[in-house]
């Protein structure tokens, strides 16, 4: 049988969960997870708060990921914790229980809480009288993060730029340079982004902006600027793109803080099937935000004025 999750436990219960959700799009919270996950074994941290969760993940001190899952993406959100409570534990292992949960014929609404009597994640199935589907997932003390820090602009006009997600993932798949680096340049005259990749030979992709063109929906950029980033870290921040980004044509956005970190942001539909069907129409509330941050290779951007 279900339970209910009323108001996230009394008040005078101390062993009352930091936090109770709901979930009615299993398969959306799997697309966001799964865009970070670049490796099979990924630890994460998950930092939970009254606004909603957020998992962070991050690899060599140089690739740091995080997936926003705003409360309003929930059915229910009754979060009971002081602070925000933060534990690690094993991105393809959730991501695995996710599945089975979404898979055809189980259950269409999922409850999270947190802790457990054994600081445990319980992932169970809501809504149907005859069985209930659940998993508990061991957490552990996280490791510090890092690298935990606020993206600082470049300048008075930070240089970015907007294109298609799936624009995006083709022109950094063409840059397969194993073990190389790619320089990204920005230049306000003529308004250009170049990738440019360097291996056994040269690779060179051009995008030029034209009020008039799809290529690059938004540029911004007032002098010349160029960094360079090691490819595999570039290259696991579009590499597992759910085929829902590309199926409803979404944008990412790319800037260059100060130093030369990379900030890649995209978004994934949380929402029923059938809202995708108008996915124009998707809520914003329904939507979970993607920020990929990538270090330079090198200390020093080079900037011109």
């Amino acid at each position: 049988m279900s339970t209910s999750t009323g108001g996230g436990g009394g008040d005078d219960d101390d062993d009352s969960p930091d936090l109770v959700c709901q979930l009615d799009c299993i398969q959306g919270m799997v697309d966001a997870l799964s865009s970070v996950r670049w490796k099979r074994h990924q630890d994460a941290v998950i930092e939970l708060s009254e606004h909603g969760i957020v998992l962070i993940v991050e690899e060599s001190g140089c690739l740091q990921a995080k997936v926003y899952l705003k409360r309003e993406l929930f059915i229910s959100y009754n979060y009971g914790a002081e602070g925000r409570p933060r534990f690690g534990l094993s991105l393809g292992l959730l991501v695995d229980c996710l599945n089975i949960f979404s898979a055809p014929g189980n259950a269409s609404v999922i409850e999270i809480q947190y802790p457990c009597p054994d600081m445990q994640l319980l992932l169970k199935s809501v809504g149907s009288p005859d069985s209930c589907l659940y998993a508990e997932i061991r957490t552990r003390i996280p490791d510090t993060i890092s690298w935990d820090y606020h993206f600082e602009q470049a300048g008075n006009v930070p240089p970015t730029f907007t294109v298609k997600s799936a624009i995006l993932k083709e022109a950094i798949d063409d840059l397969d340079w194993p073990g190389s680096s790619i320089q990204i340049i920005m230049q306000p005259d003529p308004p250009m982004v170049t990738f440019r990749g360097e291996g056994h030979g040269d690779l060179q992709i051009e995008f030029p902006y034209y009020a008039n063109t799809d290529l690059l929906i938004a540029f911004q950029c007032d002098r010349h600027i160029s960094s360079r980033y090691k490819y595999k870290f570039l290259r696991a921040t579009t590499s597992n793109f759910p085929s829902s980004v590309l199926k409803e044509n979404r944008s990412s956005k790319v800037t260059i803080g100060r130093g030369g970190m990379l900030k890649i942001q995209h978004l994934v539909s949380v929402a029923k099937p059938a809202a995708l069907n108008h996915y124009a129409d998707v809520q914003p509330s329904r939507i979970a935000y993607i920020e990929f941050f990538v270090k330079p290779e090198e200390d020093e951007t080079h900037s011109y004025d």
